[in-house]
């Protein structure tokens, strides 16, 4: 069971990592993202409401529920949507990279809000995922930073932290994949709504692109979402966590393979400070959790 916990982590990372694959050509193409994220998260909602019929599980939902399966739903989609805006500014492994610093942002609004202790392990954790997000930021003898791009990606990064902030705090009654299903049918309504105020046109153009949508949606949100569940299931939060440190290593592989970006030093160096701050990171509030 272990092994397969493992594995199922690591598709569930590599699944997630994949996403500039899908979004980089959209861009080129200058076709809606709007309509993009729209289909991207309806067909994903689909997916995963075919496996709670298949698991005979319930729909319902009070409106307590509703309510707070609606915040994580805008809360995802802005995450979304400013991770994608990012790509315009920051290469795709860049930003990918700074996206995944939201366990360390999840631990300052901890320590800010609810007054969390941050221990000292933690403490290196923010030290090593900052000093990393600045070295990303090098180019040549000096901070060569694009500000708007890092601020758009941070902004993504505060939204998903948000997503688990208030799943952790809400103390919602709900499975894994129905609180997955309701987050992706909202965020879904959420880029329908903001197509519908620019009055873009929801038809399909070809059937290519009609699978291009089913593949994005399958491979890296309802692959990535079904193993996340099941590898906490047979692992654990803790080791499926820092598994997690495989997107941005995905997505950055993917960005020097297929879209030529350079590996440089500093992107090594920068990706590697941040991988061991949100390791450390996590490793901390295990710690914090066996102690309490």
């Amino acid at each position: 069971m272990k092994f397969k916990g493992y594995a199922l982590g690591i598709i569930s990372s590599v699944s997630y990592g994949l996403i500039p694959i899908f979004i980089l050509p959209v861009k080129q193409a200058h076709f809606s993202m709007d309509i993009t994220l729209f289909y991207r998260f309806l067909f994903s909602a689909l997916m995963i409401g075919g496996y709670l019929l298949y698991s005979k599980e319930n729909f319902y939902i009070n409106r307590k529920e509703t309510l707070i399966l609606a915040v994580l739903g805008i809360c995802y989609a802005f995450s979304s949507e400013f991770l994608f805006l990012g790509y315009d500014y920051l290469t795709a492994g860049i930003a990918s990279t700074v996206l995944f610093i939201y366990p360390v942002i999840v631990a300052l609004i901890m320590f800010f809000f609810y007054k969390e202790k941050l221990t000292r392990l933690s403490s290196f954790s923010l030290l090593f995922a900052f000093a990393g997000v600045i070295i990303l930021c090098l180019k040549g003898k000096g901070l060569e930073i694009n500000y708007l791009g890092l601020g758009i990606v941070m902004l993504s990064s505060l939204s998903y932290a948000l997503y688990i902030i208030i799943v952790n705090k809400s103390n919602i009654k709900v499975s894994g994949f129905k609180l997955s299903f309701y987050s992706m049918l909202f965020t879904s309504f959420f880029f329908m709504i903001k197509a519908l105020i620019g009055k873009e046109s929801f038809a399909i153009p070809s059937t290519d692109i009609f699978f291009n949508f089913l593949i994005f949606a399958f491979s890296t949100t309802v692959i990535s979402t079904l193993c996340l569940v099941f590898a906490i299931k047979y692992i654990g939060s803790t080791p499926t966590a820092i598994l997690g440190a495989l997107e941005p290593v995905v997505a950055v592989m993917v960005s020097v393979l297929i879209f030529h970006e350079k590996f440089t030093f500093n992107l090594f160096l920068g990706i590697t400070l941040i991988l061991f701050g949100v390791i450390l990171n996590v490793l901390a509030g295990s710690k914090k959790t066996i102690h309490s």
